[in-house]
Formats: C-alpha cells, sequence, structure tokens
C-alpha cells in the first residue's frame, strides 16, 4: 500500500535563554510556532544545566489541565524513589490541579526535554495521575542501523506502555551514518523532529536538520496513515520525534495553569491558595504507575 510521504514545512533551531534555576542552566523553547499548528503541543523546553555548587533551586509548585511529559536525556532529577536518570521518563497528568516538587540540591549535570502537552477538553480536570517509565523497560526496535525507542504511542510496530488521554508519540532515534528507515504516521497528526547530534534528512524533500535544528512535518485534517522517510548523514543521527493529535480547541493559558476560560484560570489560583491541590506523591496508588 502507497502512503502519503510527509515533509517538512517549517525549519528553525531555538534559541538558549538563561534558565530560571540560576547559573548553569540555560533553556532553549523548542517549539516556536503558533498554537494552531503546534497543538496539542504548548510548550517545549530543553533544559541544560551544569550546577557547581549546593544551593538548592527549584521547589514545589502547581500545575492543572495539562500533563508534562520529560524525558531525561542527561543526569539525574528528583531524589529517592521518584528520581528520574538518563533515560527515564515520566508522564505527569495534572488534570484537575496537583503540586509537584522539583529539587536541585547537588553540584551536577543535566538535560531534560520537558513537554506541556493539552489534555482532551473532556479531560481537563481529569484525576492527577503520574506514569514513570524506566530507561530499562522502554520498548526498543532495532534493524539496518537503526535503533528506536518508543516512550509514548505507537510507532515503529512496537508500543509504549504508558497511558495516553491525547494520542501522542514519542520516539528517540538513533541511527548509523548512511542508514536509512521509513515509518508509519497517522498523517492527521501535528509532529516534529528536533536533532540532538548529527544531521537527519527528512521527508519528501529529504530536506536536512542538523543538531540544534527543529523541522516541522506538514500534516492534514482527514484521519487516515502517512509516513515519513529518514536518513542519517556521513556522522549519523540521534534526534527525537514528537507527533500527536490535535484537539482543536481553544486554550487560556496563565502561569503554570490551561484552562478553558478566565474564569477557570482564577478558580485554578483560588483552589491553589485555598490549599486544595494535593502532592502529586500523594495521589491514590492506581494514578502512581511505574512500568
Amino acid at each position: 500500500m502507497n502512503y502519503t510521504e510527509r515533509k517538512l514545512t517549517t525549519v528553525y533551531t531555538p534559541e538558549a535563554h538563561p534558565g530560571f534555576l540560576g547559573k548553569g542552566h540555560t533553556a532553549k523553547p523548542v517549539i516556536d510556532i503558533e498554537f494552531s499548528k503546534s497543538d496539542p503541543f504548548i510548550m517545549l523546553m530543553d533544559d541544560i544545566l551544569d550546577k557547581t555548587d549546593h544551593i538548592p533551586v527549584g521547589g514545589p509548585h502547581p500545575h492543572a489541565g495539562f500533563e508534562t511529559v520529560t524525558l531525561v536525556l542527561q543526569g539525574e532529577i528528583g531524589e529517592g524513589p521518584h528520581a528520574l536518570k538518563t533515560g527515564d521518563f515520566e508522564m505527569m497528568t495534572a488534570g484537575s490541579g496537583v503540586v509537584h516538587t522539583e529539587i536541585l540540591a547537588k553540584p551536577m549535570k543535566m538535560r531534560i526535554l520537558q513537554l506541556w502537552l493539552n489534555l482532551p477538553k473532556q479531560d481537563r480536570k481529569a484525576l492527577p495521575r503520574v506514569q514513570r517509565l524506566a530507561a530499562d523497560h522502554v520498548p526498543v526496535v532495532s534493524s539496518n542501523g537503526v535503533n528506536i525507542k518508543v516512550y509514548s504511542g505507537t510507532f515503529a510496530g512496537v508500543s509504549s506502555p504508558v497511558k495516553n488521554h491525547t494520542p501522542f508519540v514519542l520516539a528517540e532515534i538513533r541511527m548509523e551514518p548512511g542508514a536509512s528507515a521509513t515509518q508509519r504516521l497517522p498523517a492527521d497528526f501535528h509532529g516534529f523532529f528536533y536533532a540532538l547530534d548529527g544531521t537527519v534528512r527528512v521527508g519528501a524533500n529529504q530536506q536536512a536538520l542538523a543538531v540544534d535544528y527543529v523541522g516541522w512535518l506538514d500534516s492534514r485534517d482527514e484521519p487516515g496513515d502517512s509516513q515519513v522517510t529518514l536518513t542519517a548523514g556521513d556522522a549519523g543521527a540521534h534526534f527525537v520525534l514528537y507527533a500527536a493529535q490535535p484537539q482543536h480547541h481553544q486554550i487560556v493559558s496563565h502561569g503554570p495553569f490551561i484552562a478553558d476560560s478566565l474564569d477557570d484560570i482564577k478558580q485554578l489560583y483560588a483552589d491553589y491558595r485555598a490549599g486544595k491541590m494535593g502532592h502529586i506523591t500523594e495521589v491514590a496508588a492506581e494514578q502512581q504507575l511505574s512500568y
């Protein structure tokens, strides 16, 4: 069967800015297009930290109305049984509202990709939930010089155990020099690649994405299947793919909250100030999933 070949339509490199964690923290806003075209992806930050002191940074903070999706590329974040290490993945459904704590208190090198993923409108106030997928348990497919880890959704013939409100694919792909592969994606998914190392040529026009570049795929409104062809450059390639089903509804973003209206935002702030948002570590056991 022949599938429509996707191609890149928007390519850019995100600019690094000083991060909120202070000295040694840089943050790159990977998503730099309007929400109607990135939907359901709200924000993705590439956070790089080279911390050289023992001064604690970070702390507890609330979220509501969306999901945070964290992939640890290097280092470790968190402490104790909830720590995430290199190659680990976490999806936290903030939903109706939850408090989350991230504290870094020792010298360390760290790089994480953290996404804000929109929820379907009917799931905006879903029960808070956290899912953790350990690096050793990530589904992997490897052949012909191409290694693919699937953290969320179904891609390259394998499926992640992570449960999705919004249909969502996250894959980390490494390719040996000159390797090539063609993979299928739902044709209506918005999606992009972010190059972490080397160079990969993407899609029908085989446009090159060099390290630190973002490339958005074209898409269509109708459901069905499409395909994308990937070819590594002379030094190989290492990149991530984010692709998800757009939800086609407007959102209001303010501070740590996503909602459907300003009135909803005001209510979320009131709920937080009144102590009505519990901590993510205190949600019911069936809402804390480890794979």
